[in-house]
């Protein structure tokens, strides 16, 4: 039976989502815990998260064993056997066609900046910056909308061979005293949308200027290439 598993994680506590050789993921957590259940089966992520990336809805897919129809006691069974920075938060038959990934057609991602202190309570969960220009970067965020080529605004040495990606939403917007970027798009790079925030925090400060995010975004000429922070992003929700 497939199933399609809907879960939010503390990105601190693992070194990514995906499984890599000696080093704790999301995915190896899964594993642990549906292995002490006596489930053995293939987990496939709806896309991976770098270490210290958060998720308030990443999506998986796995096959379980028939006799486990009553899925709210599978939920309850595999969130006693997983560490407290993982939880799935819901769990639903699906057709044997989907595949979290493959099936998906929107992703939507949040950064979250606040302008206040960094306490040691929300350090790993937020970017600090003290100032900057809201209005600017509300225009300034307008340009990464449609389909571009995001060669400049990718983490150098990625493996990926088409640099090309399209963004339905940019938007960025205060609630309270967080500030969120939230984009929406049909995938991303590695390292993306750090870049992309980054830019737009450098243009919010005044030092660099919607012209010289044109041009990146254009590969005229690469201006910047500084990530900002994983600590503030979060993966927000996946569209099917």
């Amino acid at each position: 039976m497939n199933a399609k598993f809907t879960i939010s994680y503390d990105g601190t506590s693992f070194q990514g989502s995906q499984t890599q050789p000696n080093k704790l993921s999301v995915e190896d957590a899964l594993q642990k815990a549906f292995k002490s259940l006596n489930i053995d089966t293939k987990i496939v992520l709806s896309g991976r998260t770098d270490r210290d990336v958060h998720a308030t809805g990443q999506v998986f897919n796995c096959n379980i064993p028939s006799y486990w129809e009553e899925l709210l006691k599978l939920k309850e069974a595999l969130n006693r056997q997983l560490p407290l920075s993982i939880k799935i938060k819901d769990i639903v038959k699906i057709d044997e066609t989907f595949h979290a990934r493959f099936s998906a057609k929107k992703r939507v991602y949040r950064y979250l900046v606040t302008k206040k202190e960094l306490t040691a309570f929300n350090s790993k969960y937020l970017c600090s910056q003290k100032e900057f220009d809201e209005e600017e970067i509300k225009k300034a965020i307008k340009e990464f909308v449609g389909s571009y080529d995001f060669e400049y605004f990718h983490k150098t040495g990625s493996d990926k061979e088409n640099t090309v990606r399209e963004i339905f939403d940019a938007r960025f917007y205060r609630y309270k005293d967080i500030y969120v970027f939230r984009f929406c798009a049909n995938s991303y790079l590695r390292s993306q949308i750090r870049l992309m925030v980054g830019f737009l925090l450098k243009i919010g400060e005044g030092k660099l200027s919607i012209e010289d995010l044109k041009d990146q975004l254009n590969k005229k000429r690469r201006v910047f290439k500084t990530p900002a922070s994983p600590y503030g992003l979060y993966l927000a929700k996946v569209y099917y």
